[in-house]
């Protein structure tokens, strides 16, 4: 596996199309582990990078932040995206800088600002509230009955619904919420008008939620709840309060990476539930097996695909080094099927013991919603599956072409769910 001029391997990386194709997906990450677990990636048209693979890789870069910085190369971009993105939007970032982009003690602070909201304390005071949305949606199932798709008709909604209940929004505020997640989110594949380029629409789509979150900004400015929205726009950062940008980059973060990497690990756990039925039957004897079960979701679905990093000086790493200002593409779905860490990585087992997957990256950047994220899972599937008489595909699944992160756009199903016990 030589670098060449042409590097086909870096350039199928690059290739969001390779991203719907799981399979040849994980084959070519499979290779890389084996082959060349740290590889030098030259595709044409994007500044090289390296491609870090492997579970104990991608942990020891990621916990030395101080080394491997964040911004300004977070995601994989062409020389002509990057160009587009900085000319529509004027800076790096079409989405403003978010947590995602910040390092060192920028970072502690602006995390810090909500970080206690988030913590198993204080969010055990939602889990009646989420059990009764998940009974809800599940009700919903048993309803409508016959065959829906789950992605548009539930699992889309449901960790909307949640995002919409933590921010304080009105419920009636969801429709319009889905509406610019999905014009955020389906970028990718949503047609291009006449006269823009693919970039203009990240940009655009920016621009209408940062429009929407400002509405919700100003107003918790004015009359601040008991909410996360109130938390962020009343914010005090060093001394003076969050500016408006800055606030509303917080508001997209949480709103987007919330709802839609909770989206497709609902939509595709559903799909290795109907693909390995014995998993589901271990789940349903044995209750208790839920939070077990949340982590192999989670570990399985790896919703977020990879990030990118930047050294801040030479380091060395496989016998090679990576130099100063190179970047480095970390694979968090390739660490989740490493198998020096994980025994039969490509089986979905329930009870997998221990599970110490990346799904919410590692470090300093692990994913600041991670145990809401486990509580909506926990919620859904711990309501469903006790009631839950049978289930089947009645078409393939559907996967959005997204180099960062991992998204199912349909899953049509045939089902039966029981009612609610009275």
């Amino acid at each position: 596996m030589n670098d060449t001029p042409s590097d086909p391997i870096g350039a199928a990386l690059a290739d969001p199309r390779i991203y719907q194709d799981r399979d040849r997906y994980h084959a070519l990450l499979t290779r890389l582990r084996s082959e060349n677990p740290l590889y030098w990636a030259t595709p044409q048209g994007y500044r090289a990078f390296w491609v870090a693979t492997r579970h104990a890789d991608i942990q020891e870069i990621e916990r030395q932040p101080e080394i491997f910085r964040s911004g300004p190369r977070l995601e994989l971009f062409s020389l002509e995206q990057e160009r587009r993105i900085k000319e529509s939007s004027g800076s790096d970032s079409a989405v403003g800088k978010t947590l995602l982009h910040m390092d060192g003690s920028e970072h502690r602070i602006y995390r810090g600002m909500s970080q206690t909201w988030f913590m198993p304390k204080n969010l055990r005071s939602l889990e009646e509230r989420l059990a009764q949305l998940a009974r809800e949606y599940v009700d919903k199932l048993a309803a409508t009955g016959g065959e829906i798709d789950f992605v548009k008709d539930i699992s889309e909604l449901f960790p909307l619904n949640v995002i919409v209940m933590i921010l304080g929004l009105p419920s009636g505020e969801a429709p319009e919420l889905l509406r610019l997640t999905r014009n955020f989110t389906g970028r990718e594949s949503a047609p291009v008008p006449q006269g823009m380029v693919r970039e203009d629409l990240i940009v655009k789509a920016s621009r209408e939620i940062f429009d929407y979150f400002g509405a919700v900004y100003d107003e918790r400015r004015r009359q601040p709840r008991e909410d996360v929205a109130s938390v962020i726009a009343n914010a005090i950062i060093d001394g003076k309060p969050i500016s408006r940008p800055e606030a509303l980059s917080y508001y997209l973060l949480l709103g987007l990476a919330g709802h839609d990497t909770t989206n497709s690990t609902m939509s595709s756990t559903l799909l290795a539930l109907m693909r390995n039925p014995d998993e589901l039957a271990k789940l349903r004897a044995n209750p208790d097996l839920m939070p077990t079960a949340v982590d192999e979701m989670l570990r399985w679905v790896s919703p977020v695909n990879a990030f990118m990093r930047t050294a801040t000086r030479d380091y060395p790493l496989r016998g090679k080094t990576i130099k100063a200002s190179d970047a480095v593409l970390l694979l968090f779905a390739s660490a989740n099927r490493d198998e020096e860490v994980f025994a039969d990585p490509f089986t979905f087992k329930v009870d997998r013991r221990p599970n110490p997957h990346l799904a919410f990256g590692y470090g300093a950047h692990a994913c600041l919603g991670q145990y809401l994220a486990k509580m909506e899972l926990r919620a859904f599937f711990g309501e469903l599956i006790p009631r839950l008489v049978s289930i089947e595909l009645t078409g393939e699944p559907a996967l959005g072409a997204i180099t960062t992160a991992y998204k199912v756009t349909s899953l049509p199903i045939r089902y039966k769910v029981q009612p609610a016990a009275a």
